[in-house]
């Protein structure tokens, strides 16, 4: 990876004897989709493995993971941020998060809009959570193969990292580029990819 890009490797549906190449030839941040799988492995594997929630949180799943999770990539609204804010101060701890932005053609990606994403910057709600850190932004880009609307996507999404590092204090992280669309994402400007299948081979 170029220097300054994080590598999130995706275990999910990995068993434990290949997260351990993976630890063993160096890595050390996992991202899984699913909360119960992702605290299972976590029980199984060495104790500075950093855990990344890279799937769709539903909040009464929050409580699951509040005690060790590093960081939760997809926060989409207000309420789950709340509710990830809750259960951090119920273990003392910081949670940190990016907030996800819709930057797809697909409707079935996950995400606020732009105007909600301002919106909920500018209403001052963020300045009162206690125990969660909004340390940057995520997006995904359509699942395509046409190089140039994936290039705009991600574009776009930098364009709102930007403007939003003026109004947020201390965001440092675009979440953005996969095993398929990651080169693109770092040449976009992405600080942090998560690959799965180019590291794994494809799933199943």
């Amino acid at each position: 990876m170029p220097e300054g890009v994080t590598l999130v490797v995706v275990t999910k549906t990995k068993p434990i004897t290949a997260i351990m190449e993976a630890y063993n030839a160096g890595h050390r941040i996992f991202g899984e989709n699913k909360i119960q799988e992702m605290t299972e492995k976590m029980e199984k594997l060495p104790k500075d493995v950093q855990w990344h929630m890279i799937g769709h949180v539903q909040r009464n799943k929050v409580k699951y993971m509040a005690a060790y999770v590093t960081l939760i990539h997809g926060v989409d609204t207000l309420k789950l941020l709340q509710e990830i804010d809750r259960q951090a101060k119920n273990y003392q701890r910081k949670i940190n998060c990016l907030l996800q932005v819709h930057i797809a053609e697909e409707e079935t990606k996950f995400g606020m809009d732009h105007r909600e994403l301002f919106e909920l910057v500018a209403s001052g709600k963020l300045d009162k959570l206690t125990n969660t850190n909004v340390i940057g932004l995520m997006g995904m880009a359509t699942y395509t193969e046409n190089k140039e609307q994936i290039r705009r996507e991600f574009k776009h999404l930098k364009q709102l990292f930007d403007t939003m590092k003026t109004r947020i204090p201390g965001i440092s992280v675009l979440s953005m580029g996969m095993s398929a669309d990651y080169s693109i994402a770092i040449e976009e400007g992405s600080t942090m990819v998560r690959i799965g299948s180019a590291i794994f081979g494809a799933r199943n």
